[in-house]
Order: structure tokens, then C-alpha cells, then sequence
């Protein structure tokens, strides 16, 4: 039965008092609008201004109001952006799909896609994941979603028809490698893990690689469990990447963190106005590494990825290489409301070992001076690691040795944008079959690329062909082994040809040097 205009300002004057002003206010009478003395507390008095304001909005206002769209987007979402930018309001889909992505799960399918205008390739599948179950692999095409043939719908229609694909059940019409005719499959979504270990193996002989997506609850476990793993032949290092990483679950951060420090070293202190000041310690977890530990960082390394960086950097226990980070430090606590909805609202910072604050200041906003109301201290010029060693002043994590991305030229950021080099591989292996693991392009099949770029009209300027000749044999190589073996051995090879990783790799004989010296710079 459909809500009239009268039901749903009845349902949002319910949920706007119960969700936001809190069961205090109900005691108090706070909903009870037809009292005979008005209400003279403050957050009562400012909700009937909101009420009033949108009762008169639906009474008078030219067109008919949708109350889901004013209350939410207007009233909630612009409440919270005059805040600061990470207060967020979270619809009842988002709301549960928060939930999901911090017990570290996703429905769906279990398949990482390629999706390009007219075509989806699977790139991979998750263990035991529906689309495994059902023997998708890497390399199958996508050519009809529930009857609906792929190259014949634009791309946002693509995109939109995935995305409500993803929670239902689908039928597939699925073209495998090197075969002409597609085979249907029946697939119904599963709650299905995502790891955020999504990168583990060694670099070279007794060289870790672990790259970190994110901190859920099962992080610290993940993280335990691939340094074993590569631990089966003896280890002389660890690079752990928080490259790209936003963070997540503080406490998964602080679990990661007691895998590498002694028990009961401070990983940082939370502080808030209506909080209590926290500290946040190690804890002796079930195995912990000594190993020599290169972190590597970038501008999107950011809230509890820093905490774990600034940790490590404050006790000389790792290296901190790339750029410098984010700066959000800042505690979103989430709180559910009615209507299976939440709100993410911040209300503490983080301060790190030594008291920086690890917020960057965001003028305009309630963080236009982060740290000063709830910790001078954390304003100073003067922090330094326990050996020492002085460490920037705060507003994300300064690298002790800085190592810049590589700088693509404007005609190889074209290609990737285009996704031309998935394209070129799905059409090589169609044509000449599968490769083993260990091939590596050579002259032959640059020659043939060059063709392939000829017949799509896109130019291959001298200038740029010449120097990038390392570059397009490493990106064809990855999306070979991509949709070969599947996204890790695609991910391995990629990693192990990048510049960045590859100096990160070179600083572990000069690890003493750099913990007990200046920040260096590269």
C-alpha cells in the first residue's frame, strides 16, 4: 500500500526524533508536539524548527515532495556536510553494505570483471564463491545476462544491468577460451569473503611482499597467516604495502600492529570531546615477526593505514617509503538509527605515539585546526621517533625515504583508459591459444600489438613507442597471466615490474643506517 504525503511526515518526524535526538529526548516528551508549555531544551527546540520547516515544505511548496529525498539528502546529508567531510548518512543498501565490508563479505557472485562497452570478461574467482562453484574462470566471456545479449546494450545500461544482478539470482551465457559457442549457468549471490591480504608472495628469495587492501576484523588474522606461509623458506625482509589503502576497523590496525611490536607498545591515543581519552596498546598475539620491514605508502594511504605507519615509523621498528599520506585522523563511530539506516559521525581523533596529530588540516571546517582543543601538544614543531630521530609535524605520515611513482606519458595513460591492452589479450589468446607462465613478450608480439592498435585506428606515435617499449610488454604480459591463470598472477607480475616496489626492496641493507640516522631522501 502506498504512503500518502501525511504517512511518510508522520514515519520521518518519528525517525528524525528517535534516530537523532536519542531516547533522552523521549523521555522528555520531545515528540509530543501538542504540549501546553513548548519544549525549552535545545536539541528539542532545534528539531521542531526542522519538523515545522518540512511540514510547511509539504503543505505549500509548487510540486509534490518526496519526503525520502528531502529528509535524507537534504536535511540529514546537508546537516553532516557542515561538519566536516566524513560525517555520513547511510541509506538501508549502504547501511548494509558497511556491515558487509567490515566483517570483511560481499554478495554476489564472487567474480572480479572486466567491463568494457560490448563486453565482460572474468578476470577471477573466489574460492568456493558461486561463480567458482559453477567453473567460471579466468578468461570467460560474458555474452548474455538474463537474456539480455552484452553488445547490444550501451555501457551505463551494462553497468546498472550487473549491478542489480549482483543480489538476485542470474542466468549467464558464458563463451570460454578458444571455444565459438556459449553454455548457460545458473548462479544465486552468497555472502562471499574479501580478503585484505589481496597481494602475498615473494619478491625475490628471502624478500616478502604483502599488500594490504584494507583493515577489517580479519585482517590481522590474514596478515598472520600469509607472513607464515611465505615464512616456509627462511625470511631476510618484509615489504608490507598500504599503498591505496583507506583503512577501515582501528582495532584490525592495532592487531596488525601487535604482530610487529613488543607487547604493550602504544599504537596511538583517541581523544574526543565527549568521549573518554583511550589508549590503544599492543596485545601479545598468537605469533609476532622481528623480521626487517620496509612500509610502503602513498597520498591515498589514509586513517587506520596511518595509524599502523606511524606506529611502526615512532618505534624505529619499520622504514617508511613513497610519498606522504592522506592525513585523515579522525574516528567515525556509526551508530544505527531506525528505518535500518546509520549515521557515521565523528567523534574523537587519533594521536600517535609521540602525540602527533595525524589529521591535515581542512579549512572551513570543524578541522580547520586539528588536535589543538584536545591536545596542545599535538600542535608542536618537536616530535621524534624513541631513537631520536625527528619526524614531521603532523597532518598524515612524512616517508623516511621518499620514493615518487613513476610518471607515465600522456599516450600510455590514454591506452590504460581505454582498456586496449584487455582487449589485445582476450583477442591473442582466441588466436593463438594458451601461454605457460613463464613466457615474456618479445618483438614478435609488440609487432603484433602494433597491428592490433592499426585495425582499432589509434596511432602509435614514434616518440612514445620507442620509449614505452618496457612498459607495453609489462602491461601485455599482466593481462595475459590475468586472464590465463587469474588476477593474482597477473597482480605478481605487475607488482614485481613496479619502479616503486623495486626501490622499496632495495633499502633493506640500509635499514640500520636509516632508523638510526636523518630522513633521507632518494
Amino acid at each position: 500500500m502506498k504512503e500518502d504525503g501525511s504517512a511518510k511526515l508522520k514515519r520521518w518526524t518519528k525517525f528524525v526524533a528517535y534516530s537523532l535526538l536519542g531516547l533522552a529526548a523521549l523521555t522528555r516528551g520531545a515528540v509530543s508536539f501538542a504540549q501546553n508549555s513548548p519544549p525549552s531544551d535545545e536539541v528539542t527546540v532545534e528539531s521542531l524548527k526542522f519538523t515545522q520547516a518540512y511540514g510547511a515544505i509539504q503543505k505549500n511548496f509548487a510540486e509534490p515532495v518526496d519526503p525520502d529525498t528531502v529528509v535524507l539528502d537534504g536535511g540529514i546529508r546537508g546537516m553532516l556536510s557542515a561538519l566536516d567531510p566524513f560525517c555520513s548518512f547511510f541509506d538501508r543498501d549502504q547501511f548494509e553494505m558497511l556491515k558487509q565490508q567490515t566483517r570483511g563479505e560481499a554478495l554476489g557472485f564472487g567474480s572480479i570483471l572486466y567491463v568494457t562497452p560490448g563486453k565482460i570478461l572474468v578476470l577471477q574467482t573466489a574460492q568456493n564463491s558461486p561463480s567458482a562453484r559453477a567453473g567460471l574462470g579466468p578468461g570467460d566471456e560474458i555474452v548474455e545476462i538474463n537474456g539480455t545479449r552484452v553488445s547490444r546494450v550501451d555501457f551505463q545500461t551494462l553497468v546498472e544491468l550487473l549491478r542489480r544482478s549482483r543480489s538476485h539470482p542470474v542466468r549467464l551465457g558464458v563463451i570460454h577460451p578458444g571455444k565459438y559457442i556459449a553454455q548457460d549457468y545458473n548462479l544465486k549471490p552468497a555472502e562471499v569473503a574479501l580478503p585484505s591480504v589481496d597481494k602475498s608472495f615473494l619478491l625475490s628469495p628471502g624478500i616478502a611482499y604483502i599488500h594490504l587492501s584494507s583493515f577489517e576484523e580479519k585482517t590481522p588474522q590474514e596478515v598472520l597467516d600469509a607472513v607464515e606461509k611465505l615464512a616456509a623458506s627462511p625470511l631476510d625482509g618484509l615489504v608490507l604495502d598500504l599503498r591505496d589503502n583507506h583503512g577501515g576497523v582501528v582495532d584490525a590496525a592495532i592487531g596488525v600492529a601487535s604482530l610487529f611490536l613488543k607487547p604493550d607498545a602504544l599504537v596511538m591515543t583517541m581523544r574526543g570531546r565527549a568521549s573518554p581519552e583511550k589508549a590503544y596498546r599492543t596485545t601479545a598475539p598468537p605469533k609476532q615477526f622481528d623480521l626487517p620491514m620496509i612500509l610502503l605508502v602513498n597520498g591515498d594511504t589514509a586513517s587506520a593505514a596511518e595509524v599502523l605507519a606511524a606506529a611502526l615509523q615512532e618505534h624505529d621498528r619499520a622504514v617508511i617509503a613513497g610519498g606522504p599520506t592522506y592525513g585523515k585522523g579522525v574516528v567515525q563511530s556509526v551508530t544505527p538509527l531506525s528505518e535500518d539506516t546509520g549515521l557515521a559521525l565523528t567523534t574523537a581523533q587519533y594521536f600517535t605515539p609521540s602525540g602527533r596529530s595525524l589529521q591535515r588540516p581542512l579549512p572551513g571546517t570543524s578541522l580547520a585546526s586539528p588536535g589543538r582543543e584536545l591536545d596542545p601538544a599535538s600542535t608542536s614543531n618537536h616530535f621524534s621517533t624513541d631513537d631520536g630521530r625527528p619526524l614531521s609535524p603532523g597532518g598524515g605520515i612524512a616517508p623516511d625515504v621518499e620514493i615518487p611513482p613513476p610518471t607515465l606519458d600522456p599516450w600510455v595513460t590514454f591506452m590504460n583508459q581505454t582498456g586496449i591492452f584487455t582487449d589485445f589479450a582476450s583477442e591473442y589468446l582466441t588466436v593463438h591459444g594458451r601461454l605457460n607462465s613463464s613466457f615474456h613478450p618479445d618483438a614478435a608480439m609488440l609487432d603484433n600489438f602494433k597491428d592490433y592498435l592499426t585495425r582499432r585506428g589509434i596511432r602509435t606515435p614514434e616518440e612514445f613507442w620507442g620509449n614505452d617499449q618496457d612498459y607495453l610488454k609489462l602491461k601485455i604480459k599482466v593481462e595475459l597471466l590475468s586472464l590465463v591463470f587469474g588476477l593474482s598472477s597477473g597482480d605478481e607480475a605487475e607488482t614485481k615490474g613496479d619502479p616503486q616496489v623495486q626501490s622499496a626492496a632495495s633499502l633493506f641493507s640500509k635499514i640500520p643506517q636509516i632508523l638510526k640516522g636523518p630522513v633521507t631522501k632518494r
